[in-house]
């Protein structure tokens, strides 16, 4: 294999306007690394897309030549679906542009752009439209998974507001969809992840939020997790969609409005955000001051940008990541109690147990109305196993798995694809319920060699 890509690989280069990188090239180690440092692979051949048209030539230079393709946006995904081993990467990292369309309330994103390239377009006409919470994320890969965020209580999953996209298939044929444009392959690409085609270009409508709304974080004893979670659980019922809650449970950041004895303490975080009136949005989150004895809070006015911003130091690359995920359509008290004794054992400083408030505008959408099925979820929960040392990888997963066994009875159907890892090619069925066999037969359609595999698989 290697033998006949240094045959042919003078071709290629002519053929693309993006760069390749192989093996030899002393930026390879560099371009091949990903957000988790848990997958080291090795692919024969990377090609750095400079346009649509350079991931064509790579999809033709892949099957011709028999090797394995992998598709990277930010390389951000928790599963490591962006690098193969001996095969080629296609790396849409250099395609970043984000245009705005302020008068229609339209982004015009590339696949390589991060969360923070698209927010920060956005904001400079005070506009938004719901995605994650680090800033490094992939819009691509977060998109096609679902999305969500601190607005999907509001304006729904990044899905949602999903308005076309530009994408090369299998076959390498460019392709136009939309609800009006192969509405089937549009369908598709709404939560069933890579399966189908190489997104080249996404068109998202855009809502008025901000440039500054009210954030920030409440900081509670551990002592007091069953009392907060409770009253939380009891107050989520009735917040409106403008104000999302989460709750984190991990041990305390070196944070300037903590006193340092707290530092490293096991602690219960509830990050707050309102998009709205200001004044009418600090009345609201008042109760949530009662929860507990805190330790302190940061909360006011701040630019949208830099809420957006406010977890990445928590979630740099470079660190061994390992996730389980369930989703909730309510809060029993038996993972509750399940999450207060797992966040007292953490086995690392990274690690955390967090839960996504979600409902609202997007569980008003049918659970047939894109490939993303479970509409009826009200919250997410993902325990997040991070580490650095590979001597702690043992110990790290099998906390992570204990959790996520301990929380499996209290939760509902289905599972979110963007956090499931590497192994868990058993849950994909079920995180599309009914769904399933339609995403098959679109399979079969688009991509009926299964050519694009190496993902939350949908196999033809």
């Amino acid at each position: 294999m290697t033998t006949l890509v240094n045959e042919t690989i003078e071709r290629l280069k002519t053929n693309v306007k993006g760069h390749l990188v192989l093996p030899n090239d002393p930026s390879y180690d560099e371009v091949r690394e990903i957000w988790n440092a848990m997958i080291d692979r090795r692919p024969a051949v990377i090609v750095q897309c400079a346009e649509a048209d350079d991931v064509r030539y790579a999809i033709a230079f892949a099957r011709e030549n028999g090797l394995e393709i992998s598709i990277r946006g930010a390389g951000h995904n928790i599963a490591g679906n962006a690098v193969c081993d001996n095969g080629l990467m296609i790396d849409l990292s250099t395609m970043r542009n984000v245009r705005i369309d302020a008068h229609k309330r339209r982004a015009y994103v590339e696949p390589g752009a991060t969360l923070a390239d698209f927010d920060s377009s956005a904001q400079v006409h005070g506009l938004a439209t719901p995605v994650g919470i680090n800033s490094t994320t992939g819009i691509a890969g977060l998109t096609l998974g679902g999305g969500f965020g601190w607005l999907t209580r509001k304006y729904g999953l990044t899905i949602d507001n999903l308005v076309s996209a530009e994408a090369i298939a299998a076959d390498g044929n460019k392709i136009r969809t939309s609800e009006n444009e192969n509405p089937d392959l549009f369908w598709a690409i709404r939560g069933g992840g890579g399966n189908f085609a190489i997104v080249t270009e996404f068109e998202f409508a855009l809502h008025p939020v901000g440039p500054e709304i009210l954030a920030g974080l409440i900081v509670f004893p551990f002592s007091q997790a069953k009392q907060v979670l409770t009253q939380y659980r009891q107050f989520a019922e009735s917040a409106p969609e403008e104000l999302n809650v989460w709750v984190v449970l991990r041990k305390a950041p070196p944070l300037p409005f903590l006193p340092e004895n707290v530092h490293g303490k096991e602690v219960v975080v509830l990050p707050v955000f309102y998009v709205g009136d200001i004044v009418e949005g600090e009345k609201l989150i008042e109760p949530l001051r009662s929860f507990g004895d805190a330790y302190g809070e940061h909360i006011g006015v701040q630019p949208y940008i830099e809420w957006q911003q406010a977890f990445d130091p928590l979630l740099t690359r470079g660190a061994r990541n390992y996730w389980k995920s369930h989703n909730f359509t309510e809060l029993h008290d038996g993972v509750l109690d399940a999450i207060v004794e797992f966040a007292s054992k953490l086995p690392s400083p990274q690690c955390e147990i967090f839960i996504g408030f979600i409902a609202g505008a997007s569980n008003r959408v049918s659970a047939d109305a894109t490939a993303y099925y479970h509409r009826d979820a009200k919250f997410v929960l993902n325990v997040h196993g991070r580490w650095d040392d590979a001597a702690d990888d043992e110990m790290g997963i099998a906390w992570t798995r204990g959790f996520f066994q301990a929380s499996a009875p209290y939760a509902s159907a289905g599972a979110y694809v963007n956090f499931l890892t590497a192994e868990e090619g058993d849950r994909v069925a079920a995180a599309y319920g009914s769904n399933y066999d339609r995403l098959v037969q679109i399979k079969k359609r688009y991509d009926p060699e299964n050519i694009f595999h190496l993902n939350q698989n949908i196999k033809p």
